[in-house]
């Protein structure tokens, strides 16, 4: 699936047409719900810091899905989230990202890399 997003309204759009088609392959509710979580918060993030559009792309690679975002400016988030309390306002995106993911990295090609392991209904 490969999405470009410039605004919130097609970020909501984005989200619907992903949760409605990793639903008809049959993936679980847990891992559909995963991934609108932390779609939503990485593509929130690269529309407020990366330039104000975003490419987003989720594709299967054997066990997993591979969920990559990437803004126009080359928005790099930190390697570690910074968030040291549930109510801090910076960083607690980043750690709920980090917290629903097998792992996350980061290419100059396609931009914010996240993996969550795939559990089907």
């Amino acid at each position: 699936m490969y999405f470009e997003i410039g605004d919130f309204n097609a970020l909501r759009t984005a989200l619907h047409e992903m949760t409605r088609i990793l639903s008809a392959e049959h993936f679980s509710e847990e891992t559909v719900f995963n991934c609108k979580l932390v779609a939503s918060e990485l593509l929130s993030n690269v529309l407020q810091h990366g330039g104000g559009r975003a490419v987003f792309l989720v594709e299967r690679e054997g066990g997993e899905l591979r969920l990559c975002v990437k803004g126009e400016n080359g928005y790099r988030p930190p390697e570690k989230s910074a968030c040291a309390d549930v109510l801090a306002e910076s960083g607690r995106g980043l750690f709920l990202v980090d917290s629903f993911c097998e792992r996350r990295d980061y290419t100059a090609a396609e931009g914010i890399r996240v993996f969550l392991r795939v559990k089907y209904s």
